[in-house]
């Protein structure tokens, strides 16, 4: 088991590749185990470090999607690469532990997409974005969606190296969910709600989940929108196209 985020060892395959990622520590919290944490994450964020100096010198925007699953990330991608594509190349890595089920999902708009599965790890890390875009091979000036493993806990620790983090959370999902897991909203960068179609149908009241996401990360765009019928698409869109390469 991790000591960092309590998943198991990560046994990374990008796409017919297989290769056993180092990630196994004791799950109680020995003396020195906290060093060790240390350094596993200093490592990845040097790692990230370098995705981000190697994206911004090719005009390349990442943005790492972050949800629970379910929430309609895939459905998400699929819509705006179907709108975006004719504006600006887009590309795709694919975070599952098991599957290529969503990387055939967006492999029929067109767009390129390279799938990472990894076994019993619960996130992606730097190394393994290293890994997917020395595969994938983004054109210069693309914007590369990086969809996370679904879960609101493990994915929030570790840097990829992206320009900005996008979470998703649909209404179905509640009103508390920025408040049960506070870490992976207050480090997003935008927070889209989707499905507001179904607001009619369920005990949940957009302004509370709105107030509730900007009380944990006030600096964040809230954006409301439905994927099935396409409303608030217009400023999801405006903003990717505004989205520039990042060297933070």
């Amino acid at each position: 088991m991790c000591g960092i985020c309590g998943c198991g060892e990560a046994d990374v395959r990008v796409e017919g590749h297989h290769q056993n990622a180092v990630h196994e520590h004791p799950h109680d919290s020995p003396p020195g185990v906290v060093e060790i944490e240390t350094a596993l994450l200093a490592k990845n964020d040097h790692l990230a470090a370098h995705n981000r100096t190697w994206l911004a010198d090719r005009g390349i925007v990442a943005l790492n999607l972050m949800s629970s699953p379910g929430s309609g990330k895939t459905s998400l991608l699929r819509r705006t690469i179907t709108e975006l594509s004719p504006s600006r190349p887009v590309a795709v890595i694919e975070g599952d532990q098991e599957t290529r089920i969503d990387a055939e999902r967006i492999r029929s708009t067109g767009a390129p997409v390279v799938q990472i599965n990894t076994g019993a790890g619960c996130h992606l890390d730097a190394d393994m974005l290293a890994r997917g875009l020395a595969e994938l091979r983004p054109q210069h000036g693309s914007l590369v969606f990086i969809e996370n493993v679904g879960n609101l806990v493990c994915p929030a620790l570790f840097d990829l190296g992206e320009a900005a983090r996008v979470v998703v959370v649909s209404v179905t999902e509640g009103e508390d969910k920025p408040l049960k897991y506070p870490q992976m909203f207050s480090v997003a960068d935008v927070v889209v709600i989707n499905k507001i179609d179904l607001l009619p149908y369920v005990d949940v009241r957009l302004e509370h989940l709105i107030d509730h996401c900007r009380s944990v990360t006030p600096g964040a765009q809230v954006l409301p929108l439905s994927v099935t019928t396409g409303e608030g698409m217009t400023a999801w869109r405006d903003w990717l196209l505004t989205s520039t390469p990042s060297t933070r």
